[in-house]
């Protein structure tokens, strides 16, 4: 089914509450799956993918590549996506790709035509418990303007930006900051990250030979793991 022209690849994002994967002829579309059970990656992203393989009548092997959603996001969300992503590349010698997530929805907003005003910025925002979000400025073409980071939250953030720009937020960490963002250069739309985001990057990544290393690849935490131990019974 592909071809030097139109590549197909698969598309894994899994750093978030939503467990997500495509399948793309290059920059278009072909099919999406989704679940967004939460806390269920491990156990639904091998269905996922197998059900829509079959449902387009391909197999690994007819892929071109496999590209991911590196993150940041959920710890456990991307173990399971990158390790399934690699696991299919080592077993069939297909090239990875890496998309940021960041970059990945604001690529969605954009395809979705939800920007607020011309030359508007998207502050996609990837929940990291509490106040906390991952996030970074992107201009109105998808073009990263600020580094990804970890930013906490409160009533004066984005404020230099807010007075002189339409600022759209997005993800699943948007939500919680509506109530302290109240300029009214502030806009927010219910968009989650999905597989949907990454097919135009990993198109142009595929083009440019853009691929990350198989063995040595690790998903872009920004944060280290911490365990929260359980608590215990009274």
């Amino acid at each position: 089914m592909s071809g030097a022209r139109t590549p197909l690849l698969l598309h894994i994002e899994t750093g978030t509450a939503v467990c997500s994967v495509a399948l793309s002829h290059g920059d278009t579309l072909l099919a999406i799956k989704e679940n967004s059970e939460g806390r269920a990656h491990a156990r639904l992203l091998a269905v996922l993918i197998d059900a829509l393989l079959r449902e387009q009548h391909c197999t690994i092997n007819d892929l071109a590549a496999v590209a991911v959603g590196e993150g940041p996001g959920s710890y456990t969300g991307l173990r399971v996506g990158v390790s399934t992503a690699k696991g299919i590349c080592y077993g069939s010698r297909k090239p990875l790709i890496a998309v940021n997530a960041l970059q990945s929805l604001a690529f969605l907003a954009i395809e979705k035509r939800l920007l607020p005003a011309p030359g508007a910025l998207i502050a996609p925002m990837i929940d990291a418990r509490r106040m906390e979000v991952y996030t970074a400025l992107f201009d109105a073409t998808g073009q990263p303007l600020t580094p990804t980071g970890a930013k906490i939250i409160d009533e004066n953030s984005f404020a230099d930006h807010l007075s002189q720009h339409h600022l759209l937020f997005v993800g699943d960490g948007a939500d919680k900051c509506r109530a302290l963002l109240t300029h009214p250069h502030a806009h927010f739309a219910s968009l989650q990250a999905s597989a949907a985001g990454m097919v135009k990057l990993a198109a142009a990544a595929f083009a440019q030979q853009r691929f990350a290393d198989v063995a040595y690849f690790e998903p872009f935490y920004l944060k280290e793991f911490v365990a929260i131990p359980p608590k215990k019974n009274p």
